[in-house]
């Protein structure tokens, strides 16, 4: 089982430094594999969050890809919807959760395949 958490801890921190989240591995692979209830699932998934958003930050900043004048506003917004989003993922069932995220990564997935290329 030990190999299954370093995969997965691989993976998701790939998609993480990628800028696109590696909850979308880590969550799925937590509460279908490991039957981890969603809550705890997605609070795990906060606590991998941190340490590797903090590599990520460092390796684009160092690139020059953040634009520091949208920081403050994204920064700011992304705290509040935070906040919101954790009351919400609180106060409902855990079912219903599961299926609201599995919703979120369908309609993401169906945009990313869908997705015209800009010219």
């Amino acid at each position: 089982m030990i190999i299954f958490y370093i995969v997965v801890g691989f993976l998701s921190g790939i998609i993480s430094g990628m800028g696109i989240g590696g909850g979308a591995i880590l969550i799925p692979a937590l509460s279908f594999v490991m039957a981890m209830p969603q809550q705890q699932a997605q609070a795990v998934n906060l606590l991998f969050f941190i340490p590797t958003a903090i590599v990520a930050i460092i390796k684009h900043k160092k690139e020059g890809n953040i634009d520091i004048a949208m920081i403050k506003p994204v920064v700011l917004f992304g705290i509040i919807g935070a906040l919101a989003g954790s009351f919400l993922a609180l106060s409902i069932e855990g079912e219903l959760l599961r299926k609201v995220f599995g919703g979120f990564l369908f309609v993401m997935g169906l945009l990313e395949i869908f997705k015209k290329k800009e010219t």
